[in-house]
């Protein structure tokens, strides 16, 4: 991916600004904004990646966009724009929510389900993944119908898969093998 080395290092000085100003929890609340916000509007992202739509404008779209933001994000987005990297915006966003969570001890928890996890099953699945981890731990619910039902969880690099999709494509191969 073009720009994840930059996306990183950019998510790791602002962490260490923001951290040195007492703003890094602020400036995560503006990253996480910022990551939404992209990930809803098309017409912003396709505005922050195209060649033709001048730097100036990029600014003036960015800073309306985000006018609450703190001064750190400020500081953040014009350095990206001064240094024609605003493209990358939402990897460093994205970057930088992963470092706050780390310096915190947080550890995301995905887990993908066919239908909305309750409040309920939702700290059901937290309980058991503290116990787990032995870390806090955030829990993120994905919702993909093609899984069926059952649900696949995912903390840092471990997966477990107990969903329906799963046990029906073992049981084809182990059809498809015998």
């Amino acid at each position: 991916m073009a720009g994840a080395r930059a996306a990183i290092r950019y998510a790791k000085a602002l962490l260490s600004l923001s951290t040195e100003l007492n703003t890094a929890e602020v400036v995560n609340k503006d990253m996480k904004l910022i990551t939404d916000t992209l990930a809803e509007s098309k017409d912003l992202r396709d505005a922050l990646q195209s060649p033709v739509v001048l730097t100036s404008v990029k600014k003036a779209i960015v800073l309306e966009v985000f006018q609450n933001a703190d001064n750190s994000t400020y500081k953040l987005l014009d350095t990206l724009v001064a240094n024609n990297r605003i493209n990358i915006l939402g990897h460093v966003a994205t970057n930088y929510s992963s470092l706050f969570d780390a310096s915190k001890g947080v550890e995301i928890a995905t887990v993908t389900t066919a239908i909305a996890l309750t409040a309920d099953l939702k700290d059901k699945v937290l309980a058991k993944v503290k116990t787990l981890t032995n870390k806090n731990v955030d829990v993120v619910n994905i919702i993909d119908a093609n899984i069926l039902g059952g649900f696949i969880l995912r903390i840092g690099d471990v997966q477990y898969d107990a969903s329906i999709a799963n046990q029906l494509n073992k049981l084809k191969q182990e059809f498809t093998i015998n």
